[in-house]
């Protein structure tokens, strides 16, 4: 049954947009959470677990010690206050992957609170997002339903995989953000794109959301134009793409809109994301806080934190994505709008490998933001995905800059490149790609050229310099786009004057 929206247009000019994320990291420790269990991606199921990830009886959890120092590393960075005290507790609901019957997380005692993060959208605008806490606890196993499309309903039969269960997790909750108004889609995106850079800049996570590394959870709900009370919000669940994120919160707001304006009540409620069809569909209705029934964990000893423990981190800190791209964008020379588009296209790493790699900042964005996104856009994955590396780069420059190759050439290289056949200079030998510079095969190209377009010879001789292009383009093709263009243009001038 598919839902009715409201035009996201009309839905914002009548309704004040309230958002809130819950976005969860999972932590790249050796080790989980509680438990000395190997805390890797992809093994085979159910081999990455002991009887603390399993809840069996008479199993001691254990506190991470460096997953405690990631979640100090993270408080810091959002700008966040350190608990000197907090305590780790136990919410309390049944679910199969989650044997214990409770999850262990931390309630009203985070490890940092009361921090923001200024996140710039697209155009250059920052807006100031206030963090409410950034708490520590595990995760749960995963269920795979075989049938049904990989989904719970209309499945056969479901297993439980618990390698996922006790991974450290910190979960980073905003306050309610305001004021973002037609924007909100957008904040949206910018604001967990913010987050996983942040995770990825301090090294305590892959922050690879395929793999589900970075998970948001996106609250949204309406409110009247001039109102001040917020409305019911509904939460959409697990979201792990950055479109998929700013899809969702549109659709939402749609969705919300077309309930109030028809006079009805949202539900507060889970929602699941479809990437198929761009919507959401009810889960459950959501639980408040008190539904959990929190209890201090017996178990685990209090987490007490001293200002030197702070002092230490702090002074750690590395370079902040911010920080970071002031200095590139002033390294590399581009123009404001030149480095927007960089940013947005998510390709700021590669080319700053590619940089540092050897090629001029120039050539990286050319190269990164041409040939290689338009590859990545036909395939629909992203550039890094393609198998181009910095080191390709480099070499099609040096191709470029020793006149073997050019720009055309350059391009089939990328493309064979991404077909794997191997490095730039291989691909010129194999292919017999490079420029035909010999001045006996360039002429023999010009005479026929001159030979087939006699008229455009007499314009030349006329003034008419421009024509001359009309004489290239015949030698390119006749040598399959591999002549020095230079040097072509240097041997038609030469045969007319002479």
């Amino acid at each position: 049954m598919s839902e009715t929206i409201v035009a996201f247009e009309d839905a914002v000019a009548t309704y004040d947009p309230v958002l809130g994320f819950e976005v969860h990291v999972e932590l790249n420790t050796k080790t989980k959470m509680f438990s000395s269990a190997p805390n890797a991606f992809g093994d085979a199921p159910n081999t990455n677990v002991n009887e603390v990830d399993l809840g069996l009886p008479g199993a001691l959890p254990m506190v991470n010690k460096q997953a405690v120092e990631y979640g100090i590393r993270l408080g810091l960075a959002l700008n966040c206050q350190i608990a000197e005290y907090c305590r780790f507790a136990r919410k309390h609901y049944f679910y199969p992957d989650l044997s214990k019957n409770y999850q262990t997380s931390q309630s009203d005692e985070p490890i940092a609170f009361d921090g923001h993060l200024d996140v710039e959208l697209e155009d250059g605008t920052v807006f100031r997002v206030e963090i409410e806490r950034a708490h520590l606890e595990e995760d749960a196993g995963k269920l795979n339903h075989f049938g049904g499309a990989g989904r719970i309903h209309g499945s056969e039969y479901s297993l439980v995989d618990y390698n996922r269960a006790g991974v450290p997790l910190i979960e980073i909750v905003t306050k309610p953000i305001v004021g973002a108004g037609d924007r909100a889609p957008e904040l949206a995106k910018a604001y967990v794109a913010a987050i996983r850079d942040i995770v990825k800049a301090l090294d305590i996570s892959d922050a690879r959301m395929e793999r589900g590394n970075v998970r948001c959870d996106a609250n949204v709900s309406l409110m009247p134009k001039g109102a001040d009370k917020f409305g019911t919000r509904s939460e959409t669940k697990n979201v792990n793409s950055l479109r998929a994120i700013e899809a969702a919160v549109r659709f939402e707001i749609g969705r919300h809109a077309a309930i109030l304006d028809a006079g009805e009540k949202v539900i507060q409620e889970t929602r699941h994301w479809h990437a198929d069809t761009k919507s959401t569909t009810s889960g459950r209705p959501k639980s408040d806080a008190d539904d959990y029934r929190y209890m201090p964990d017996p178990d685990l000893a209090p987490i007490v934190v001293d200002q030197a423990w702070i002092d230490r981190v702090r002074a750690e800190l590395p370079e902040m994505p911010a920080e970071r791209r002031k200095r590139l964008h002033t390294a590399w020379g581009y123009s404001d709008e030149e480095f927007r588009d960089v940013i947005n296209a998510d390709l700021l790493d590669e080319i700053d490998e590619t940089v540092s790699a050897g090629a001029s900042a120039a050539a990286a964005r050319k190269w990164w933001m041409g040939e290689i996104a338009r590859l990545a856009n036909a395939k629909d994955i992203a550039p890094a995905e393609l198998g181009v590396t910095p080191a390709h780069i480099v070499e099609i420059e040096e191709l470029i800059g020793a006149k073997k190759i050019n720009d055309k050439i350059a391009r089939q290289v990328i493309e064979h490149v991404v077909d794997g056949e191997g490095t730039p200079g291989e691909i010129v030998a194999a292919r017999g790609l490079e420029v035909v510079s010999d001045d006996g095969a360039l002429t023999t190209a010009v005479e026929e050229a001159m030979a087939a377009n006699p008229d455009v010879v007499q314009r030349i001789k006329d003034g008419h310099m421009q024509a001359v292009g009309a004489l290239i383009g015949p030698v390119m093709k006749a040598t399959r786009g591999q002549a020095d263009a230079g040097r072509v243009r240097e041997i038609i001038l030469e045969k007319i004057n002479g």
